[in-house]
């Protein structure tokens, strides 16, 4: 691997900026890197999407050398990083995560770290989400991560896309030397299944609710992320913003709406 590949490296992440997936990462980006930037959100964002805070004020908060904490989401913290912190010298790679948990299928949709990365794609800037997988009641494998993703940020961001996109990758849960070879995957629909309610009263009978996300662990269609998952490779998965379903817009013309 060639040292210092990328001139400037922007981290960011949705867990905050103590987790310890985003140590991992800072680590990873030092060895691509001498100029590795941290901007992130000072508490946990996970869910957030790519939701901005246009209703109230951002506060940064300096963490140390090139460590900046926002108290907001973290697409704020990639705007506040590229608009204002490295306005004079923008980064020239995004890495967003390393989330705690996947982000695969439809919960791509609600996931902080990936809504990170498309900020960046919207801001012009090459961006990479990265989120290391665990089983229930299992230890985080963040050596998996650790020992995988020099290389494979290394082979993703060295070439220009065609087109924007951010990239979605995903390691599996196992042990670096159990983990098969990179794979280009599409989303598929993940584990994701519906949103459940739970509705409880606090000591003064007040009521208050969780949102709780239900899942299964289905297997997922051949090709895609929870697919290759399953199997041990590490998943890539290029993401865009359109969302038009094509075979719902010619069901749409064949009741007689005329197309655009």
């Amino acid at each position: 691997m060639t040292e210092s590949m990328f001139r400037r490296v922007l981290l960011t992440n949705d867990d905050g900026i103590d987790a310890p997936g985003l140590a991992v990462l800072h680590e990873v980006a030092s060895q691509l890197s001498d100029d590795v930037w941290v901007v992130a959100p000072s508490q946990d964002q996970s869910g957030i999407s790519h939701a901005l805070s246009l209703h109230d004020p951002l506060r940064v908060h300096q963490h140390g050398t090139k460590r900046f904490a926002v108290n907001g989401t973290p697409g704020d913290c990639v705007a506040i990083a590229a608009r204002h912190i490295l306005r004079d010298a923008q980064p020239t790679l995004v890495l967003s995560g390393i989330n705690r948990g996947a982000n695969l299928g439809v919960e791509t949709m609600f996931s902080g770290t990936v809504g990170a990365a498309m900020t960046a794609m919207l801001l012009g800037l090459p961006a990479i989400a990265l989120s290391q997988s665990f089983g229930r009641g299992r230890e985080v494998p963040w050596a998996t991560a650790r020992a995988l993703a020099p290389d494979i940020i290394a082979t993703l961001a060295s070439r220009p896309l065609p087109e924007p996109a951010c990239l979605n990758v995903n390691f599996p849960d196992c042990a670096p030397e159990e983990a098969g070879a990179l794979k280009a995957t599409t989303q598929g629909r993940g584990f994701l299944r519906d949103i459940e309610v739970a509705t409880r009263d606090d000591m003064r009978r007040l009521s208050y609710h969780w949102l709780h996300l239900q899942r299964d662990h289905a297997g997922d269609d051949e090709g895609t992320e929870t697919a290759a998952i399953a199997a041990n490779h590490v998943s890539v998965t290029p993401l865009s913003f359109g969302r038009t379903n094509p075979g719902i817009q010619d069901w749409l013309i064949n009741q007689g709406i005329a197309a655009a």
